[in-house]
C-alpha cells in the first residue's frame, strides 16, 4: 500500500507533464511537402506548392500557378456564341500566388482533414486580339474592326476544406484532396480597343452599347469611348472557386 501511495503522485505528475508538453514534432516526423495539383493541368495551369508543418495541428502552404497564353477555358460559359464570335483570336495568360495556413484535425503533421483560410493574388493578361461590331447607317450595315489588349488583377481571401493522406508505408507519397474552396475580393483591370478609322459620335454610342450588352457575369465594368475606340475599366468584385487533387512528396 505504501508503494502504491508513493507511485500515485509520480503517475499524476507524468500525466500532467505529458498534457502540457510542447507540440514539437517527434524526431522521426517529416515536416516538408512539395505538391502539384494534377487536375489543374487539364486547364494548362502549371503549378507547384510547398507545405511546411510546424506542429501536429498547424502548417503553412504556399503555392504558385501559371497558365501559358492560349484559349480561355470555358469562355462559352460566360459569353454567348454570338458574343464569342466578336472576339477573334482572343487568348490569355494568368498567374496566381496563394498563401494558406492549414489547421489539421486527426493524425496531424500534414495528415487528415483540415480547414484552410487563404489569401490569393491573381493576374490575367490578354494577347492583342481582334474585336468587331456592326454599325448601321442609312440602311447599310458596316462591320467595324478594333484591336484589343489589357490585363486585370485581383486580391481575394477565402476558406477551403480538404483532406490529406499518406499513401505509402514510408509516408513519402502524399495525396491532397481539395474538397471545396471559395474566395472573394476586389479586382481592377484596364482594357483598350483601338480602331483604324475615326469613330463618329453615333459609332461610339453603338460601340459602347455593344460592349455593355456583353453582360459578363461576376464582373463590374464601365465603358468609355472616343474617336480612337474604347476603354473598358474593371473595378469590382473578384470571385473564384477551388477544387482539385494534388500529388506530392514528403521529406
Amino acid at each position: 500500500m505504501k508503494k502504491i501511495l508513493l507511485l500515485a503522485p509520480c503517475f499524476v505528475l507524468s500525466v500532467c507533464k505529458a498534457q502540457t508538453a510542447p507540440l514539437s514534432p517527434p524526431p522521426s516526423e517529416k515536416m516538408n511537402i512539395i505538391k502539384t495539383n494534377v487536375t489543374a493541368y487539364a486547364f494548362r495551369n502549371i503549378n507547384l506548392s510547398y507545405e511546411r508543418a510546424f506542429n501536429r495541428w498547424f502548417s503553412l502552404n504556399m503555392g504558385f500557378g501559371a497558365m501559358p497564353e492560349g484559349k480561355i477555358p470555358f469562355i462559352n460559359s460566360f459569353l454567348s456564341d454570338n458574343d464569342e464570335k466578336r472576339f477573334q483570336n482572343l487568348e490569355a495568360k494568368s498567374f496566381n500566388f496563394t498563401i494558406e495556413p492549414r489547421f489539421y484535425v486527426g493524425a496531424g503533421y500534414g495528415k487528415g482533414f483540415y480547414v484552410a483560410p487563404y489569401y490569393r493574388y491573381s493576374k490575367i493578361t490578354t494577347n492583342t486580339f481582334d474585336f468587331y461590331y456592326d454599325f448601321t447607317y442609312s440602311g447599310t450595315t458596316y462591320q467595324i474592326p478594333l484591336k484589343g489588349f489589357g490585363s486585370a488583377h485581383g486580391n481575394s481571401g477565402g476558406v477551403m476544406v480538404g483532406a490529406q493522406f499518406f499513401l505509402t508505408n514510408s509516408r513519402n507519397l502524399v495525396l491532397d484532396l481539395w474538397i471545396a474552396g471559395a474566395h472573394y475580393g476586389s479586382g481592377k483591370g484596364d482594357f483598350t480597343m483601338t480602331s483604324d478609322i475615326p469613330l463618329t459620335p453615333e459609332m461610339q454610342a453603338q460601340l459602347k452599347k455593344e460592349i455593355e450588352d456583353l453582360d459578363i457575369p461576376y464582373v463590374n465594368y464601365t465603358v468609355e469611348t472616343n474617336t480612337n475606340g474604347a476603354r473598358v475599366i474593371i473595378d469590382g468584385p473578384w470571385i473564384g472557386f477551388r477544387t482539385g487533387l494534388s500529388l506530392g512528396y514528403r521529406f
